[in-house]
Parts: structure tokens; sequence; C-alpha cells
């Protein structure tokens, strides 16, 4: 599909440079949040971070599906295919939310220390350590909830990926439900490799919770599939 090329000046000298505020000022924020020990705070503005980029981008998110109580500590799973999928799921899922990441990704000023200071799971792959379990119990008990995208890492082609059977192990220890939410058309905002943003209609499905209460740690690849399978769904719907 060609673009035209007014997409990719507008992205270049409009879009980034006020993306860039956007982190930089509420990244502050955040920090100053975090630090006097106001981590929800810190997340409202990681909400406004991402609403603030979702309306400069002209992506339009229509959300549909029951959310779950906003006391209540979950697993949301969804399906990864632009950059854009973080500030659009902040922007339709208003509830505390803590993203899985990988360490390296804390040391990115003010976006890391953010995701440092306020309470998101930052894990070494290579070494997660046991402590990822304190954590997430944590995070349940404080009423948050756990945003992951199980295939580690951005579709290129916008085609579903295997997913990574880890989380799903971690939810069967903890006993969290698991979300499954499907990102439709959020490819077309900015897709893996593609410099320039582009308006789009975003749609948001959030499925019925899938429960982990009572399977065993054999299950996590059945739960994998299972949770993959419902998402895949939502794209063809």
């Amino acid at each position: 599909m060609t673009l035209p090329p007014f997409h990719w000046w507008r992205t270049v000298f409009f879009l980034i440079p006020a993306i860039g505020v956007y982190t930089i000022a509420l990244g502050i924020v955040s920090m100053f949040a975090s630090l006097i020990g106001n981590p929800f705070f810190a997340h409202r503005c990681a909400q406004w971070w991402g609403r603030l980029i979702v309306a400069t981008s002209g992506v339009r998110i229509e959300r549909s599906g029951e959310l779950p109580p906003a006391h209540d500590g979950c697993i949301v799973v969804a399906n990864h295919a632009s950059i854009y999928d973080i500030p659009i799921l902040f922007t339709a899922i208003p509830r505390q939310l803590r993203l899985m990441a990988k360490a390296t990704l804390g040391l990115v000023p003010f976006i890391g220390w953010h995701l440092k200071l306020s309470g998101h799971l930052l894990v070494d792959r290579k070494n997660p350590g046991a402590s990822i379990f304190k954590k997430m119990h944590r995070m349940a008990q404080s009423g948050a909830s756990l945003l992951v995208f199980p295939e580690a890492g951005r579709s290129g082609d916008g085609q579903l990926l295997k997913f990574k059977g880890g989380v799903f192990l971690l939810a069967i220890e903890t006993g969290l439900p698991i979300v499954p939410v499907t990102i439709v058309g959020n490819r077309a905002v900015m897709p893996k490799g593609r410099l320039m943003v582009c308006p789009a209609n975003v749609r948001v499905l959030v499925h019925p919770a899938v429960q982990t209460a009572g399977l065993n740690r054999d299950e996590a690849r059945a739960l994998a599939d299972r949770v993959r399978g419902v998402i895949a769904a939502g794209l063809t719907s």
C-alpha cells in the first residue's frame, strides 16, 4: 500500500517532537510520584501519556467486551504488532496496569526510569529470578494488573506468533486470571520497521477472563495455546 509522504513529514517533524515532550514532562511527574510512594498516580501519568499520543496521532479506539473489576488483579495478555500497542492499551483499559518488559528497557531515559520506579516488572530473560513471584503477588494485592505481550516481540506481518510459556506458568503459580485482549488495526498505525505514523481506527476486544486456579505447572503450554486461540479468533472476527 502506497502511503502519502505527508504522513512521513508529519511523523518526523511533529509527532516525534510532540511525543518527546509528553514523555519527558509526564516522565518527570511520574518519577516524583513514585519517589513519594504513589505508584498509582505514576500510572495515571502513563495513561495521560498514552491518551495524548493516541489523540495527537489521529488514532481512534473502539473498545468492546467486559473489563474485570477495577480492584481485581489479573494478567492482561494481548497481541503485539505495533509500537503503538502500549499507548493504545493504556488508553483503552482504564485500570492500573504494570508492564512486563525486558530489563534493558529500564535503561531508557524517562520511560525506563518511570518503569523502574513505579512497579513495572522488568525481567532479565536469562535470569528471571524468584523475586518476580513476590512482585506479582504485591501487584495483585494492590489491585494492579500485569500487561504482557507473550509473542516476545512485535509481529512483522501482523500474523500472531507463537506465545512464550513463561507468563502462563507465572499465572498458574500465582493463581491470577488471564484476560485475553485482541488489538485489531494496530499494525496500520505504525508497523515494525516503518518510521511513519498514520491515523487509523483500532478495535480493542476484551475477552472473558480465563481462570487459572486449580491448574498445575504441566498445563502451562496448553493454557498458552488456549489463550492464543481466543486472541487469534478476535483477529478474524
